[in-house]
């Protein structure tokens, strides 16, 4: 797919031909005169110097964007996604200033086709295949956008794409800058995505690849894959794969994630396209996964321990999850009791790696174990068991 951003006005900014000022001028008396901004009708009232007659201050003049220079876009399977930033809006619906909808264009052209177009040769050449209604302005974002789905077969094509807003009395604005972009036509398929298995340090999407192309021809035109994954209160699919360079497998291990979370997940398979460029497929399926933390800790390492009068002292190192809430303790006289039988020296999480134990008797043999308790309350296996007899 290769894609050119041209500007609709080249070395000339034109104005809005259905936004002109005149359409809003109107008789005023002698004392008064008019002044025009763009598509805006600024009134001015003449103050002679020998009237003192104080006035209040005139409301804000209205100003709404005319066109946009923005407008990019790129092919993704059998569609072009178009997108422009939305447009700044600050008159209200009763004004005719008030932008109610987005017409969007598009003309096929010849790929070798002089790339030099005037506005009055695309309005009189292109189609009008769509709109962008007053209640999607109204509800977007940042960002609007509008999908073209094509039939890709034939002789190749460039498409010259275009988005002219309208205003509550139906005048046009100029065009925006031309979008041109070459769809391919052998573009795969999306792949199917299978499962999700979740370990203690990733996730792991895994797929089935596509067995066709678009178009139904074969051998899949396939580089590799990029993965995509939104948050649960993620509405949009993120524009930014997980992956740094396509994936070459049919799988992926998520490594960047929290437990808690909810994750959703797409696929797109990664063709060749145009001159070279990467085109993705459609989204795949999705598959939705909320991993948990139900895997225990390590084992923490054997203790060191030392004695005094009165008195033994227990270290030990921490673990390496980096997940550990603390640590808990555990004493008996009998080494052949069972280890839940054993008495917990703590009654809070130790969150250092020293331990006093100070009810102790002379002339007696202790024995000692810790466990690891990580912030989801999993509790490791045992450590080896460590003694001490007090002097």
């Amino acid at each position: 797919m290769k894609i050119l951003n041209c500007d609709a006005n080249p070395g000339n900014v034109q104005r809005a031909p259905g936004f002109s000022s005149r359409s809003f001028r109107s008789r005023l008396p002698a004392n008064k005169g008019t002044c025009f901004l763009g598509a805006v009708c600024l009134t001015v009232t003449v103050v002679s110097a020998g009237c003192g007659k104080r006035r209040p201050p005139l409301p804000p003049v209205e100003r709404v964007q005319q066109r946009t220079e923005l407008l990019s876009g790129a092919q993704q399977g059998n569609r072009v996604i178009l997108s422009w930033p939305a447009p700044q809006r600050n008159a209200p619906d009763s004004s005719v200033q008030s932008i109610r909808r987005i017409d969007v264009y598009r003309l096929a052209e010849k790929p070798g086709a002089p790339l030099p177009l005037t506005e009055d040769e695309f309005a009189a050449r292109s189609t009008l295949i769509g709109s962008v209604t007053a209640e999607q302005i109204k509800n977007a974002g940042e960002t609007l956008s509008y999908t073209d789905t094509l039939e890709l077969a034939g002789e190749p094509t460039r498409l010259r794409y275009a988005v002219r807003y309208v205003n509550a009395s139906g005048q046009r604005a100029a065009f925006s800058n031309f979008l041109l972009i070459e769809p391919a036509a052998r573009i795969a398929q999306p792949p199917t995505l299978l499962k999700t298995e979740v370990s203690e340090d990733a996730i792991t999407i895994s797929w089935q690849p596509p067995v066709t192309n678009i178009d139904g021809s074969t051998p899949v035109n396939l580089l590799g894959y990029n993965v995509y994954r939104m948050d649960e209160a993620q509405n949009e699919t993120s524009q930014t794969p997980i992956n740094s360079a396509p994936v070459s497998g049919t799988e992926y291990v998520d490594k960047n994630f929290k437990f808690g979370n909810t994750y959703r997940y797409i696929v797109r398979a990664v063709s060749l396209g145009t001159e070279g460029a990467q085109v993705e497929s459609l989204n795949s399926n999705s598959l939705s996964v909320s991993p948990r933390d139900i895997f225990k800790p390590s084992a923490p390492a054997k203790a060191s321990i030392a004695s005094s009068l009165g008195r033994i002292s227990i270290f030990f190192l921490t673990n390496p999850e980096p997940d550990i809430a603390g640590y808990n303790i555990y004493r008996t006289t009998d080494p052949t009791q069972q280890k839940e039988s054993w008495t917990k020296l703590n009654s809070a999480l130790l969150t250092r790696t020293t331990y006093q134990d100070e009810k102790v008797e002379s002339g007696k043999k202790y024995y000692y174990y810790l466990t690891a308790v990580d912030q989801a309350g999993n509790v490791s296996d045992p450590s080896e068991v460590v003694s001490e007899t007090v002097p």
